[in-house]
């Protein structure tokens, strides 16, 4: 089964970090990386640019409404994710777990829901 890590960190923290911490932890997550890929688990993931960069987009009355900025303001900003295939959400939680962001925010763990399994369950 297919599981999103979705890694929520602050943005202000990571500018602040120096460059010395940047490198390190870029390497604790590339070495994560490839710890999926040696399992393989790994189906994707990529790092996300700050918030500043986002546009939330929202339909309302056949009116699109564009907006600068993320969704939601936050003391914690989505930053990168996973996409894992595991055989369950135990096995998701430890992957999460191991994540470089799991020890300076917080991780989200999501199950996918696709798309047939979905049509099926709300139209039968």
């Amino acid at each position: 089964m297919q599981y999103l890590l979705l890694i929520y960190n602050s943005e202000a923290g990571m500018a602040a970090a120096s460059k010395e911490a940047a490198i390190q932890m870029s390497a604790a997550y590339g070495a994560y990386t490839e710890a999926m890929k040696k399992a393989g688990v790994f189906v994707g993931g990529e790092r996300l640019r700050f918030t500043s960069t986002a546009t939330s987009v929202r339909v309302a009355g056949g009116k699109t409404n564009v907006i600068d900025g993320p969704y939601a303001d936050t003391k914690e900003q989505l930053g990168g994710y996973y996409m894992i295939d595991v055989p369950d959400m135990d096995a998701a939680i430890s992957w999460a777990a191991r994540c470089p962001g799991a020890g300076t925010g917080t991780m989200e763990v999501r199950p996918v829901w696709p798309m047939a399994e979905y049509m099926t369950e709300y139209t039968s």
